[in-house]
């Protein structure tokens, strides 16, 4: 015969102020804050983004020139990188929400240097592939993926736009969210280097177009403009005075008011 023990351990191991070890834990996960690039891409609104990782952004040459595109350049870069600025403790409120402001700034900026990188693209490629920037549009794409570009690599000169490599347009985000974020952010470059960068995403440009048609037969593209010539000529027409009619009507006019003098001649000499 064997004799087997079995030892089962306690459901809870706890301290002499009766909380356990497994809650303590809990507590400690709870109070372990989110890094503020992941909680800035996870917002609704800005999907577009991609985590830049910290290792770029700590490194000075990436951020050349962007000093003196910022205000409070240096507790904005603190924020992004989670690192605690020296009288941070003694701003005011509104000091608070201008140095938020100005990380999401920085960080869009250093956003649209970085997915020019190969590991920026390559995070971007995945985004592409998950249509996490939206569909395009246009009925004759078919629903084709799209990726966000910028109308100009200046701030605050056009928002955001969505550009598609089927059809070769940009259109204006579906979301209203998308629509308040700065094109400056992705820049101009972007989408037509990622196509360089991965060739075997290219498609073929769509050949469909719109065909207008009345009753089933196609619209002709004279047509409308005919129209238009035949209309204009028509108030041309009824405006302009029918050449030698003025005249006429004046000799007509003197014509009748002269019968009653020859009348009154008339009944004279008899």
């Amino acid at each position: 015969f064997f004799s087997v023990s079995f030892c089962f351990p306690n459901k809870m191991d706890e301290d002499e102020s009766g909380f356990s070890d497994y809650d303590s834990q809990d507590e400690e996960e709870e109070e372990e804050e989110i890094p503020w690039i992941t909680w800035f891409c996870s917002l609704k609104g800005n999907e577009f983004f991609c985590e830049v990782d910290e290792e770029y952004i700590q490194d000075e040459f990436n951020l050349t020139g962007l000093a003196t595109m910022v205000p409070f350049y240096e507790y904005a870069l603190d924020m992004i990188l989670d690192l605690e600025s020296p009288g941070e403790e003694e701003m005011t409120d509104e000091q608070q929400q201008m140095v938020e402001s100005a990380a999401e700034t920085l960080y869009g900026l250093i956003h649209a240097r970085f997915i020019l990188t190969n590991r920026g693209m390559k995070l971007m490629e995945e985004k592409y592939k998950n249509v996490a920037f939206g569909r395009c549009p246009r009925v004759m794409c078919s629903g084709h993926s799209v990726l966000p570009v910028g109308q100009s690599d200046v701030m605050r000169e056009a928002s955001v736009k969505i550009f598609c490599a089927k059809c070769d347009d940009i259109y204006y985000p579906r979301s209203s969210r998308h629509k308040s974020l700065d094109g400056a952010f992705w820049g101009t470059t972007f989408p037509h280097l990622f196509f360089m960068t991965f060739p075997d995403l290219t498609v073929p440009k769509s050949k469909y177009t719109y065909v207008p048609k009345i009753y089933g037969f196609k619209v002709h593209k004279t047509a409308v403009t005919n129209k238009n010539e035949e209309d204009k000529d028509q108030k041309l027409i009824g405006a302009a005075p029918i050449p030698g009619t003025h005249a006429a009507a004046m000799n007509t006019t003197q014509a009748v008011s002269s019968l009653p003098v020859q009348s009154q001649r008339m009944a004279d000499s008899s």
